[in-house]
């Protein structure tokens, strides 16, 4: 059996969490599969790291001294947002020789500016992801997935997303089964795949300023299988319809059907993970009505049908 050796690199102002998740991930596979991987950590001059909480780390020696490893990790945190130097240039020479590259939260900004990134489709943390566009032009960046996977690179959103992709990654080399039971240790679901949003439509959207269509945004939440046309939500709001349409997409960023549309897929998309509903039943509490409603809804959005979904992303029962 192959081993693979899974370099960490460590730097002032990381992101622990960026670091410890993932290491458990790989260090829990290898305590089910001895042999499967070897963990390194290193920092540029082989000296300990302080992380953006506090915390010391020390690395098992410096990047000069690391051999070329298989996977290679970028952590994310403060110290990435502008990172060493010579970091970013140890990354230009010894990035491409990688088998696998991968970047958790804002570890990508290293990997950019190195060069690593250029025509690739990657993502960071949503709050990050705009200023990673505009700065590195060459770099596809998308805000909504928690993990892309673009060839040999693998990049990931904020802090617990670097988990996921570290048990995708754990699923491709070892199989579901190993994969399953680092999940069940580490106590997490091995069911988030990398197209699972960042956020939620609460979170996506703002959160009005005015309580009436604070109450409004909170209604949809609760009642995804009400009335949500724009004339009942403006009378709810005591606002006529034009009104209350303008006010909505002013204040939140999103106009009332979108807004609702996201919080019915969503209400669907957690019914198929966390149910046993049919997707007749689904489709009425989630406010489609019907089925093929819904299908339509999936497909245009999703890509996938809601059957499908549930089939891929419910997590497997535990025995």
């Amino acid at each position: 059996m192959e081993q693979r050796t899974v370099l960490l690199t460590l730097f002032d102002g990381l992101q622990s969490l960026d670091v410890a998740g993932p290491l458990e991930v790989f260090a829990g596979a290898e305590l089910y599969v001895p042999g499967s991987y070897r963990i390194r950590t290193a920092s540029v001059d082989g000296g300990p790291v302080r992380t953006s909480s506090g915390l010391a780390l020390v690395p098992d020696g410096p990047l000069a001294d690391t051999a070329d490893p298989h996977t290679l990790l970028v952590p994310g945190g403060q110290g990435s947002r502008d990172p060493d130097p010579r970091l970013v240039e140890w990354l230009r020479v010894h990035g491409p020789r990688a088998p696998r590259l991968v970047s958790v939260c804002t570890g990508a900004v290293p990997l950019a500016r190195a060069g690593l990134l250029d025509g690739r489709r990657v993502t960071t943390h949503w709050a990050y992801c705009e200023q990673l566009a505009r700065e590195h032009p060459a770099v596809r960046v998308d805000p909504d997935p928690i993990f892309v996977r673009d060839g040999h690179v693998a990049t990931s959103a904020g802090v617990t997303a670097g988990i996921d992709l570290a048990l995708a990654l754990v699923e491709e080399d070892l199989g579901r089964e190993t994969a399953l039971a680092v999940a069940r240790q580490l106590v997490v679901f091995l069911r988030r795949p990398g197209n699972q949003a960042q956020f939620s439509a609460q979170l996506a959207a703002q959160t009005a300023r005015r309580e009436p269509l604070r109450d409004v945004q909170q209604w949809i939440t609760e009642h995804p299988d009400g009335d949500l046309g724009v004339e009942a939500l403006a009378a709810r709001a005591t606002l006529s319809p034009r009104h209350f349409a303008r006010a909505f997409q002013a204040e939140t960023g999103t106009t009332p059907g979108r807004y609702v549309d996201r919080v019915r897929l969503e209400h669907a998309r957690r019914l198929l993970e966390d149910t046993t509903d049919g997707v007749e039943q689904v489709a009425r509490a989630s406010g489609y009505g019907t089925p093929e409603a819904m299908r339509r809804a999936f497909l245009r959005t999703l890509g996938t049908s809601p059957a499908e979904y549930r089939r891929r992303f419910r997590p497997a029962p535990v025995t």
